[in-house]
């Protein structure tokens, strides 16, 4: 504290000696000046006053994502077309989520039932290509698993239905809540 008030009177002192004072400079601006280097002090310089600094190293996956080996997966509840819910997962730094095996699939299950239990129909990477049952997925992934119900539905993306908790094909312009993924920032 004793540095803060020494920083305020050499400010006035400074001002005063040098005559340096705008006419538009108030009393009221010279007190937020001071403060702002008494805060600056206090929580900037000081170690038991120090602002907390998350440390980013460590951490494999941004806040809120639910890490799977070297993926991370987070659920968007808010309804989006399969256009605009992959643009929005791009923003993030990934694709609507590609699913490449079992465990992945009950990963992304549970990563939507900690937000949404019921489930509702939920957007994935997975869409068709020109072709009639040639399936993509968004982010270039190989299409190894699947995860199908017995009645698909006319439509050329896929979504994670809410009855059976399998995959359905769906018109894109659908509006779903959805699932991105992305690659994790830790090679393990």
């Amino acid at each position: 504290m004793a540095f803060a008030s020494r920083a305020f009177f050499l400010l006035c002192g400074i001002i005063g000696l040098t005559g340096v004072v705008s006419p538009n400079l108030t009393s009221s601006s010279l007190s937020l000046i001071a403060v702002f280097i008494i805060v600056n002090h206090l929580f900037l310089s000081s170690p038991q006053w120090s602002l907390p600094v998350q440390d980013d190293t460590d951490e494999c996956c941004p806040k809120g994502w639910t890490q799977l080996d070297k993926r991370c997966f987070i659920y968007q509840k808010n309804a989006r077309t399969f256009t605009d819910a992959e643009s929005i997962c791009n923003l993030l730094g990934g694709n609507l989520a590609s699913i490449l095996s079992a465990l992945e699939y009950a990963t992304v299950l549970q990563v939507i039932k900690l937000k949404e239990d019921p489930i509702d129909d939920t957007w994935i990477g997975l869409h068709e290509a020109l072709e009639a049952d040639t399936f993509l997925w968004t982010d270039g992934s190989d299409f190894d698993f699947s995860a199908f119900n017995a009645d698909n539905d006319a439509g050329d993306c896929v979504e994670i239905e809410s009855s059976d908790e399998l995959w359905d094909n769906e018109t894109c312009d659908s509006d779903n809540p959805f699932v991105c993924a992305r690659d994790s920032k830790c090679k393990h």
